[in-house]
């Protein structure tokens, strides 16, 4: 049996004769075909503006620096995140305070948002995790009742939907990623929406070393050599190939999204009958893009588990281990475990399972039923 991975790209020939069409170009990097990825991304949303970056860490970090806030100021944010999303907070001297999660969606609580936030807090970065929506509209009522910009980190959820609108204009920012076990890939990359125009212009600078012109500005008979430094940016540019990649994955991404639908569907029919498994839950008000599939065990060893499904060849994993517990974040700051009661229950009981379009129904199929017997090789070694 080959071994099934939680998640993978699915790259055609249509996707690579796009891309070497852009290597035969004059164009490989910072060209025209940027903007048309970022066209095709703001229509698909349905916000005014795009900046493609080279990562989703990177489309993070100028989110952040854009709002400009002062040093040392709060961000409220998940702790149930990839480190991208909190180490952004620290990138710009800003300081991260986590508030817990609820159980059932693993997004953050908007009361223990309110709990969190002090005259310091500036911002709120709310994760749509697994590709499903936060409480946005309980979140949003929190910033304006106390003057907070708010970005959303919808790495996990291009194409999701909350209350039947598309996400990524309910923020003052929002980012993607298109890293290769996203719904759509460009290799490595990410990219910021927004509808304001300010950020708009602040956000191409910061990509780009906090330049004003970009080199397709500077190039050809009647353009100038003059630009500006007008902020410390970094280079987070994405290349011309790499654009090309995404707007032909883009025009695949609704099928993307049916196929994991369908994958989604075929794992709850069977294994929301175990007693030893909870599996996702949805609100009736989204449409989750379904970025991974997290399951919770109960009265079974979660590390167990995921050691036996690896020598079976399936590729589980764990989303995500806590911020606070990595050994950085315990060095400079005083989390205490504690006081994230809902997260250290749902990190101490959560497992991943394959989703990708690519999967075969076989596939599936075959995780499934390695979840039931290992399921049951324990209980019986345990005498359950």
């Amino acid at each position: 049996m080959k071994f099934i991975p939680y998640g993978h790209q699915w790259i055609d020939e249509e996707d690579i004769e796009e891309v070497v069409k852009v290597l035969k170009s004059d164009w490989i990097t910072t060209g025209p075909k940027i903007e048309e990825f970022e066209n095709a991304l703001r229509r698909y949303v349905g916000c005014k503006y795009a900046v493609a970056v080279n990562s989703g860490t990177s489309a993070l970090d100028i989110a952040v620096q854009a709002l400009n806030l002062p040093e040392g100021s709060e961000v409220i944010t998940t702790p149930f995140s990839f480190a991208a999303t909190s180490n952004a907070i620290l990138y710009n001297n800003l300081k991260p305070v986590f508030a817990d999660i609820g159980k059932e969606t693993r997004n953050i609580n908007p009361d223990e948002i309110r709990k969190k936030k002090t005259e310091k807090t500036k911002a709120i970065i709310y994760v749509d995790y697994a590709g499903h929506p936060c409480d946005i509209e309980e979140i949003k009522e929190i910033a304006e009742e106390h003057d907070l910009y708010l970005i959303e980190d919808a790495s996990h959820a291009i194409g999701a939907e909350y209350k039947a609108k598309k996400i990524g204009t309910f923020a003052d920012m929002t980012v993607f990623s298109f890293h290769p076990v996203k719904h759509i890939t460009t290799g490595e990359g990410g990219a910021v929406v927004t509808n304001n125009e300010e950020f708009y212009e602040k956000l191409q600078m910061l990509r780009n070393h906090g330049i004003d012109k970009s080199a397709l500005e500077r190039f050809g008979p009647k353009a100038g050599w003059a630009y500006d430094l007008k902020f410390l940016g970094r280079n987070y540019r994405i290349t011309d190939f790499q654009a090309a990649l995404g707007i032909s994955q883009l025009k695949k991404l609704d099928e993307f999204l049916r196929r994991r639908k369908e994958i989604v569907e075929m794992y709850n029919e069977v294994l929301e009958d175990l007693h030893e498994i909870e599996t996702p839950v949805v609100k009736p008000y989204v449409k989750p893009a379904w970025h991974i599939y997290t399951v919770l065990l109960n009265g079974i060893d979660r590390d167990e588990f995921f050691r036996k499904m690896r020598e079976n060849r399936i590729g589980v994993n764990v989303h995500y281990i806590p911020i606070y517990c990595f050994s950085y974040y315990q060095e400079h700051f005083n989390f205490n475990p504690k006081d994230f009661a809902v997260t250290d229950e749902v990190f101490s009981k959560i497992v991943t399972l394959p989703l990708f379009p690519k999967m075969g129904d076989d596939d599936v199929t075959y995780v499934i039923n390695t979840v039931r017997e290992t399921i049951d090789e324990i209980k019986n070694r345990k005498g359950v």
